[in-house]
């Protein structure tokens, strides 16, 4: 691996090929803000899909594709003498340092004596409400942007961190199958907004109950997503050998197929 000098220059090295690429090149010349957003989106997810592989070539390519991001934002932040690279690296730091006094002792001198996880996480979301420019209310952390299943979790979440949760974990089960029962009721009246609603509050119940028992629930709809891609993949393909199309099969014998990709798995 490479040392911290060589870190250190190779990541001058690419502030030093992006001034001239914003100078020389056309293309990146023109770039701003609003321009590089939706890329900057489809890189992150990029990413996000080498994590999941676990693929460690992916992940290295990746992460350079969403630093160039990154010290993209920081070089039109300097044009304008908002801020640079170097500004975000020392807020960032600040903030670290302010958020870990457990390792970072305060100008007090009083260390915080937190020594579990959970403890880290409660502490943080304590602070961050107590920084100058931080989340003046307990939800307001919650990027507005974020994909809906992540939002619901992240609310919970730092709902939690305050208090408001279930005394005993188990107790979440009676709140999913209530908001399961209005569901199936409004479907029943045909009544579409208020059943598009209740089945808001069932997968926000779900999401709760997979926070509870520790599971992300992101995690595991990708997972059952990556399944059912490669089953459907497989019933696919052993149809197509056989010279035929889904089109012309009967449930059944997908039914068949389907079955045999899921023993193939195990």
């Amino acid at each position: 691996m490479n040392t911290r000098e060589e870190q250190m220059k190779a990541f001058g090295r690419l502030l030093d090929v992006l001034d001239e690429l914003r100078v020389k090149c056309p293309w990146d010349r023109k770039q701003t803000n609003e321009s590089l957003r939706p890329n900057t989106i489809e890189e992150v997810y990029e990413l996000c899909d080498a994590l999941i592989q676990q693929n460690d070539h992916e992940i290295c390519k990746e992460l350079g594709d969403v630093l160039l991001h990154i010290c993209f934002y920081a070089k039109i932040g300097s044009e304008k003498e908002a801020f640079d690279i170097a500004d975000v690296c020392n807020r960032l730091c600040e903030k670290l340092i302010f958020r870990h006094p457990h390792v970072f002792p305060p100008s007090n001198g009083e260390k915080s004596e937190v020594t579990t996880s959970a403890q880290v996480s409660d502490q943080w979301e304590q602070l961050k409400q107590k920084e100058k420019d931080g989340n003046k209310t307990v939800l307001s952390g919650v990027p507005a942007a974020l994909p809906s299943l992540i939002k619901a979790y992240r609310i919970q979440d730092k709902a939690r961190h305050v208090g408001f949760d279930w005394e005993e974990r188990s107790q979440v089960w009676e709140k999913v199958k209530e908001e399961i029962s209005e569901f199936e009721a409004e479907v029943e009246h045909m009544d579409a907004d208020k059943a598009e609603a209740e089945f808001g509050d069932v997968m926000f119940s779900l999401i709760n109950a997979a926070r509870l028992y520790h599971i992300n629930p992101d995690n595991a709809l990708e997972r059952t997503n990556r399944k059912f891609i490669n089953r459907f993949n497989y019933l696919e393909s052993k149809t197509l050998k056989k010279g035929r199309q889904l089109t012309d099969m009967t449930l059944a014998e997908m039914d068949a197929i389907w079955e045999e990709a899921k023993t193939k798995e195990k």
